[in-house]
Formats: C-alpha cells, structure tokens, sequence
C-alpha cells in the first residue's frame, strides 16, 4: 500500500522479546550453578583429611563444615534485592570473582581459622550467585513455555552438581591434597568471568525509593539467627542450650521486626504482598516440605548403606546415584509435564509419588536388597523434582518481573530453611526411636549403653572396645534399632509428603501463558542497557505521532483476534530508520 506504513505486533512468543541468545545466557547460568552445588557438597568427603592436617578441635570443624550454608542461606535476601536496584549481572559477576578469591584462599589455609574464613567467602559469593542466576532467568525468558524448559534443565543441572560433588570430591583426593577441592572453582570462574560479561544481559526491578539498608541487615542478622539455632537443633544440641536457644529466639524476634517494618513501608525491600497470591505462598510452602523429606532423608539413607549394610563412602555414592539420575529426567521432562498436567496437578503428583517411594523404603532391613533400594530410589528422586521444579516455576512465575531477585531470594532461603529443619526434625524422630531400644541390652555397663544411645557409629564403636557377646549383643541391638528408627522416620516423612499434597491443592490448575511486557531481551539487548515498552523499542524513532504511540501502547492478549487498530495506517511520514545494528525500526 503506497505511501502507508504498517506496524503489526508479532505473536505472543516473538513480542514478548526472546533470541537466539538467551539459551547461551542459559549455559553461563547453569555453570555458575553447577560451581556453587559442587561446592555446598564436595568437602563432605575432605573433613577426614583437614582434620589430619589442620587439626582443628571440634567447634573449628563443626564450623568448618556449616559456616558455608550458613552464611549463604543468611545474605540471600540481602543480595537478591540488591540485584533487583543496582543490577543482576552486576551482582552475579561480583559474586563470580569474590566465589574464586575465596577458593584460593580456602585451598591454600594453613590454620583451620583461615579456612573458616574463607568458606564464609564462599557463602557471601554463593548468596551473591544463587538468586542473581533464577532472576536473570526470569527475566531472559518471559514466555513461560520456554521458562519452564529453562528452570528444567537448571534444577537438573543442581542435581548434578549435588551428587558429582561427593565423587569429585573423592577422586580429587586420591591423587592430590584437601585444597584441591577448591582449587577446581578457579579456572571455571576465570572463564565465566569474561564470558558472563559479554553475553549476560543486565536487568533491575524499579527503583522506587531508596533501598531499605537497616531491613536488609535485619534480614540477614535475622536468619542467620534462626539458620544457626536450627542447626545446632539438628546436631543434636539441647533444645533449650544457651546457644541453641539465643540464636532462635533473636533470629526470630529480628525476622518478626523486619516483616512489620516491610509491612509498613512505601517502598518495601521485600514485597509481602507476594505473599497473598495463594500460588506464590503456596508454592515457598511446598519448597520447605520437600526440602525438608530430602535432605533429612538422604542424611538417614546414607548412615544406613554404610553403617548397616557396611558400604564404603564410594559405594555409598553411586548407590545414590539412581536418585540424581531420577532428579535429572525429571528436572528435563519437567515443562511437558507441567504444560500437561498443569501446576497443581503436577506438584500433587510429585508429593504422592514421593511418599509412595518413602513407604516403599520402609521394607528396608538388616540385608543388602538392592532391587528395592533401586527402585525406591528412582521414585523418589523422581517425584522430588517433579514436585520443586512445579513449585519453583509456579513461585517464580507468579512474581512480578521486577520483584525476580526479591522471589528468587525468598525461594532459595525457603530451600536452606526445609534443608536445616530436615535435617533437625527427622534426626531428632530417628534419635527418639533409636535410643530406647538400647537401654536394656544384656552384658553392657549402664554408661555404655547410654552413650551407645548417641549414634549407631558410636555404638559400634563401644562394641568393638567391649568385644565378645556383649559387644556383639549391642552391636546388633544398635542395628536393628537403627532399622526401626529409620522405619519410624520414613512413615513421619511420609506424612509430611501427604502434607504437601494437600497444601499443593491451592496452585492454579492449569499453565497460564499470558504474555508480560518488559522482558529483557537477550539477543536484542546491549548489556547495562534496559529495555522499555514497545514505543521505546521502536527503533529509529524519535517522536511518534499519538494515533501511533496509543497503537503501540494497547495491551493485548495472548489468542484473541487482533483489530483493526493494530494495524497503523495513513501514516504518510516517519523520522528516518537507524544505522543497520539497532534495534529493528517499523517497516
């Protein structure tokens, strides 16, 4: 049509700002997680070699072991948010190399002080990476069809990193020194530093008033209060100890004042009305309860394979690998799944499953069964990810686009949080079903059988200086306690799974795919430079005329039939197009 141009808005897949890109700025992602996963995991195997050589006493290594989760679980939400003002790149990159000086660091300690410290680095790059990596892949995929695929393959490469940890952490051991378990961080990092630069794209919330310091401090100071306490709950410490007890109770009272100061304020660090939208504080519940089933449940299962049916560590390993290669395909079946069975359905399914996979389990005994090990194992790593991919997504696509780092903050702190309770409410069900059962074994001394209460490694342990019958008698008192408890636990956990069923019951039914506007393009976008509405995207103008500005500017929806209007005509003139290499000009 001479003399007329035409601006048409493209389907909801195109308009709502996706490229070829973002599934590169998906692969940096997943590395950085990849990083921190290996790291949360793969000093597990190399405490019995920092003690030979640092010889730290036992609080050293206790801290040596949580001060990394710890501190991590803690800044989440203080970082996230600051990703959401000043930048998620920004705060992902700084976080790439504060994460690798501390490598260095921890590799290279001469003193178990030095190592404390430097695993606290760790934790504040990990707390800096973690959330940035979940907001900016919000942001870089907005069509939700494509978020789900993306969030899939992330949670699958966690799953990774999380059971790779443990066996690279071994190997490195066998032919190298302790520090080389951090040394692995540092050449990745070098690479993701440059690499990340260059290809993520910079994206922020708004920045409506100033940002809340005193309530981020609060946050921090306050979980790390709550995380602290709860882990010393789970190592077995007195309840009402001094330094179980402060720590809740401050955590507690801090997280309380800052929820009302968050309440209270125009422009809140964290937005508690998030928390109103049934499927975004239903699926941040779902998150604690399956943390808290998996975590305390792997801690168990894997006391039982080496202490009961006598397995070494690497065994151990690899037959918990099953798990992680069920987390895996389901992490990666995860969006056809969810475009299938909808988000409520999906979680649901996963609960279920997984509790039928916990009651499964529960036919374990003193004997090595390794076809019912197998399979309750692949059902249960199955239906865990079925149900913390459905919840992530769901959480994640419920919040505000610029609110992503504040959710994704939140999602990773309800993560940390079911880990520790977990591992807290469990060992203390498993503690209570064990230890009654060996006050009464014949032949054993009062004190013995008291301290043989503690643990089943302990147990042995007294059983091997007792010798004889009795020390075999208590030998297998503790086993088929041990047996019993974990029975015990696993219909507990089962319930808790059952739970999150019926808690699930309250997300949306099916997959919504609306578009949203605002999205960051990855492919289209310049690093540090933010993307607008449509008419700012419109290249190569500079001054539109009203009919075309109100034209670009009408919301749409996904599927309805388009009018008229959408089309502008008898539009006679327009500022000359841009230089080739901007963004596209209307044709």
């Amino acid at each position: 049509m001479s003399g007329t141009t035409t601006a048409e808005i493209g389907p909801c897949r195109r308009a709502t700002g996706t490229g070829a890109n973002r599934w590169v700025v998906l692969v940096v992602l997943c590395v950085s997680l990849l990083l921190v996963a290996l790291d949360a995991t793969v000093l597990h195997v190399a405490v019995p070699a920092v003690t030979e050589d640092l010889r730290p006493g036992a609080e050293q290594l206790l801290w040596i072991v949580d001060v990394y989760p710890l501190v991590c679980a803690s800044l989440l939400i203080l970082f996230g948010t600051l990703g959401d003002r000043v930048g998620r790149r920004r705060v992902l990159l700084l976080g790439y190399a504060l994460f690798g000086v501390a490598s260095a660091v921890a590799a290279l300690s001469h003193s178990a002080d030095t190592l404390i410290f430097a695993r606290a680095l760790l934790g504040v790059g990990g707390a800096m990476i973690m959330p940035a990596t979940l907001s900016i892949l919000r942001q870089v995929f907005p069509d939700r069809r494509e978020r789900a695929l993306a969030i899939g393959i992330w949670s699958a490469v966690a799953a990774v990193g999380a059971a790779v940890g443990p066996l690279l952490g071994g190997f490195l051991l066998e032919h190298f020194w302790w520090g080389s378990v951090f040394l692995v961080n540092i050449p990745l990092m070098l690479v993701s530093l440059p690499i990340g630069r260059m290809l993520l794209p910079e994206s922020r919330g708004e920045r409506d008033g100033p940002w809340d310091v005193l309530g981020a401090l609060m946050a921090a100071a306050g979980l790390f209060g709550v995380v602290l306490g709860v882990k010393r709950l789970g190592g077995g410490e007195p309840p009402l100890s001094v330094l179980t007890l402060m720590p809740l109770l401050v955590g507690a009272a801090l997280l309380y004042l800052f929820v009302r100061r968050q309440s209270r304020r125009t422009h809140p660090l964290v937005d508690l009305r998030m928390f109103r939208r049934p499927a975004f504080s239903t699926s941040v519940g779902c998150i604690v309860l399956a943390m808290l089933a998996l975590v305390g449940l792997e801690l168990i299962a894997a006391q039982y394979l080496q202490l009961v049916l006598g397995l070494s560590p690497l065994a151990t390993g690899l037959r918990l690998l099953p798990l992680t290669a069920a987390a895996m395909a389901a992490g990666l079946a995860g969006a056809r799944m969810l475009r299938g069975l909808g988000p409520r359905r999906m979680v649901v399914s996963g609960f279920c499953l997984t509790a039928a996979a916990v009651v499964l389990l529960t036919a374990m005994g003193g004997q090595d069964n390794t076809p019912l090990l197998l399979s309750g194992f692949v059902l249960l790593g199955f239906g865990l990810e079925t149900t913390l991919f459905g919840a992530y997504e769901s959480m994640l696509s419920e919040a505000p686009a610029d609110r992503a780092g504040g959710a994704a903050a939140i999602g990773e702190t309800s993560y940390q949080l079911g880990a520790g309770i977990g591992i807290a409410l469990l060992g203390s069900v498993m503690n209570r079903a064990y230890a009654p059962a060996l006050t009464s074994v014949p032949g054993v001394p009062a004190a013995d059988r008291a301290a043989a209460g503690h643990s089943l490694g302990e147990a042995y342990e007294i059983a091997g200086r007792l010798g004889g019958s009795a020390g075999e008698a208590l030998r297998q008192a503790a086993r088929n306690s041990f047996v019993h408890g974990l029975h015990v636990t696993l219909l507990v956990s089962a319930g808790l799974l059952l739970l999150g069923a019926v808690m699930a019951l309250r997300l949306p039914r099916t997959m919504n795919c609306a578009p949203e506007s605002g999205a960051v393009d990855a492919a289209d976008e310049t690093p540090g430079v933010r993307t607008g509405t449509a008419v700012d995207r419109v290249a190569g103008v500079t001054e539109l005329p009203e009919s075309v500005a109100s034209a670009l500017s009408e919301p749409r929806i996904s599927g309805a039939a388009e009018p008229a209007a959408t089309s502008v005509t008898s539009v006679t003139e327009l500022p000359p197009p841009r230089e080739p290499g901007k963004p596209r000009a209307i044709a």
